[in-house]
């Protein structure tokens, strides 16, 4: 495969599995001169179990901006260079954003090498619409991530996140609050030995009581448009009826069995219920 100078090869790479790569990126990465890459600690795997011997040189969101004018420079003097992140496709809350388009500026021309997106293979799996919104990383305070998630509830595509493993029940929270009545699939470790799908009702949803251990891809589903008809009447005369004979909790359950409404809303009525009829 013939490269051409004055280019920039932005490549896929596996996001686990090392045999998820194109042909066409192993070519790629095998006539650069440069690799551009994260962690020249994690790209050397990769090169080294496809015996790929390249100058890989570290280009991270902290080093952006100072790599900048010696990038250009390699450009300026012929060399053939190649864009990758520490697993799947580049620029998808990765850094590059400040080299590429420091390229187009320049004219040096940019060409993408398809491949791995964690953010696709999730959504293949989820079942859900494939008209589909994706985020990226949440923020991580409260405030910024109940301003996000209220804002992004109103829209009715299936909606993708990363969430970092160690805030995944901090999260689940708020999908509760903002998402009642879509679907969830947490993917963790996709490709991977440790590969699991979890799948729910975001109302059914709980904190998960150990700790997860790898990457995290968040799939929502799209708005459900179907209006509830809640007949509050109808509910009460209900829960009075049950709680003569049956617990809190198992009103509550008795009441979800028929009635496809939120368990919190439902809760909380029974309990005001019930705190009326023992005052």
């Amino acid at each position: 495969m013939k490269l051409f100078i004055n280019h920039l090869y932005i490549v896929s790479t596996p996001i686990g599995n090392l045999d998820d790569i194109t042909l066409r990126a192993l070519d790629v990465l095998k006539n650069s001169d440069i690799i551009l890459c994260e962690d020249t600690r994690r790209s050397i795997k990769l090169l080294n179990h496809y015996k790929i011997k390249k100058k890989l040189v570290s280009y991270h969101k902290f080093n952006e901006k100072k790599q900048l004018g010696e990038i250009i420079k390699h450009f300026n003097e012929g060399k053939i260079l190649s864009l990758i992140s520490d697993a799947g496709t580049p620029l998808l809350s990765d850094p590059g954003k400040i080299l590429l388009n420091q390229c187009i500026k320049k004219g040096i021309h940019i060409i993408p090498i398809p491949g791995v997106s964690s953010i696709t293979s999730a959504a293949s799996v989820s079942g859900f619409n494939d008209k589909f919104l994706f985020y990226g990383f949440l923020p991580k305070t409260v405030n910024e991530t109940e301003k996000l998630l209220k804002k992004l509830s109103q829209n009715e595509f299936t909606q993708i996140f990363f969430v970092p493993v160690k805030k995944i029940n901090f999260y689940i929270k708020y999908f509760k609050k903002f998402f009642a009545g879509r679907k969830i699939l947490i993917a963790k470790e996709i490709t991977k030995l440790h590969e699991v799908y979890y799948r729910d009702e975001i109302n059914n949803l709980k904190s998960f009581n150990s700790p997860l251990k790898g990457e995290l891809t968040i799939v929502i589903s799209e708005k459900n448009n179907k209006v509830i008809i809640f007949d509050e009447k109808k509910i009460v005369n209900k829960i009075k009826k049950y709680l003569k004979s049956y617990s809190l909790k198992d009103t509550v359950n008795l009441i979800l069995e028929t009635e496809k409404l939120n368990k919190n809303k439902i809760y909380d009525l029974c309990l005001k219920i019930k705190n009326e009829k023992n005052n």
